[in-house]
């Protein structure tokens, strides 16, 4: 906590300091910690500070008591998100510096419209977010005014985080000619998935991978692995298939790097009902079926991320209107769900679901915080 508490103090603040009642540093602690306590509103976090300014004098200095709602908008809405995601990321880096050398980590790109951020007249923010599914935790974001700006965010999120070495993920969307050649340009690898909108490209893969031969071929040459997992009252089959042979492809010098083409089937079987899904994907890696099924299913991590913000802290009902204070506001929350996921809280030797480990929290912040805080 010391460590963490003096990187949120390299944290510029642009006010008047003569006009200055409340620190920054106060400011970003009372949102984290209310945050982590299920406080989701200005309002909710104002009375959180109230409530427990006892507890937080503890960690922050609270000279003139703790601030109002409007007051720590307004705050949040002058920092720079782009300085409080790097002390995110300084956080992280102090959980992680005692590992060794990690095995290529997936890093998943992926959009979400942050739609309680919408006013008349305006859009709501839509935050492009770069997700480490191995660190759990977000690498850096970008944001733009819709959805379909993602394709100009993500060369420019790119060139803010580190990626060497790894695996970025991005779904259709985002599989673009720029978008792979930037990829390789930082000496990354990809797996970009692959859906109508890239016409004829989708359209032979998927004939390829339709041909059962084919598929038998490269069941004999190992590039070909199956899962079963059982989960909420269904059986889930994947199979995944991968090939290098590739050079019949007549798009193939149009892809920076491009190495192989992979196919995931995956069979749902719930009451007696079976249903089928077919995905197909483009890489820069070369025959590895176990790197390529870990970064297919991999990917679901930035969307696990994403259902966490709706439903764990309910974003989509924050009205905030300051798209800086709404951004910081989301760099948190991704914040405080890296802690959840972290912190072994139990009921009765019951495991937790995050959104429950928010509510036990809210039930005894000092008890709770405490505990999660120095675990």
């Amino acid at each position: 906590m010391e460590e963490l508490l003096q990187w949120i103090e390299y944290i510029e603040d642009i006010r008047q300091k003569r006009k200055v009642r409340h620190s920054l540093k106060d400011i970003v602690v009372i949102v984290l910690f209310a945050t982590l306590a299920n406080a989701d509103n200005w309002v909710e976090i104002a009375a959180f500070a109230e409530m427990y300014q006892d507890y937080l004098r503890k960690y922050i200095e609270l000279k003139n008591g703790p601030p109002s709602h409007d007051t720590i908008c307004r705050v949040m809405g002058l920092i720079s998100p782009e300085v409080l995601q790097q002390v995110y990321g300084k956080w992280q880096e102090l959980l992680n510096r005692e590992e060794g050398k990690a095995l290529k980590k997936i890093i998943a790109l992926d959009g979400k419209t942050m739609r309680g951020n919408q006013k008349k007249g305006t859009k709501a923010s839509h935050i492009v977010s770069a997700w480490s599914k191995e660190d759990g935790y977000s690498l850096g974001q970008k944001a733009v005014e819709e959805k379909s700006n993602e394709i100009t965010a993500i060369p420019e999120l790119l060139d803010k985080i580190q990626v060497k070495g790894h695996i970025i993920t991005i779904d259709a969307m985002g599989t673009q000619t720029k978008i792979a050649e930037k990829i390789r340009s930082k000496r990354a690898d990809y797996v970009l998935a692959l859906k109508r909108n890239q016409g004829t490209l989708y359209e032979d893969v998927k004939e390829y991978f339709g041909d059962k031969e084919f598929r038998e071929k490269m069941k004999e040459e190992k590039n070909y692995k199956k899962t079963i997992e059982k989960a909420r009252n269904q059986i889930e089959t994947r199979e995944y298939y991968q090939t290098e042979e590739i050079k019949w492809l007549s798009q193939k010098k149009e892809w920076k790097g491009l190495k192989s083409i992979g196919m995931e089937k995956k069979m749902i079987e719930r009451e007696g009902e079976k249903k089928e899904e077919y995905r197909y994907f483009i890489s820069s890696l070369g025959n590895d079926i176990e790197t390529l099924s870990r970064a297919v299913r991999g990917h679901w991590s930035i969307e696990s991320m994403h259902w966490h913000l709706d439903v764990t802290f309910r974003e989509d009902a924050n009205k905030t209107i300051d798209k800086t204070a709404a951004q910081n506001q989301n760099i948190i929350r991704k914040w405080s769900l890296g802690i959840l996921k972290m912190a072994e809280l139990s009921l009765k030797n019951k495991r937790l679901s995050m959104k429950t480990k928010r509510f036990v929290i809210g039930l005894a912040p000092i008890r709770f915080l405490e505990e999660v805080l120095n675990s």
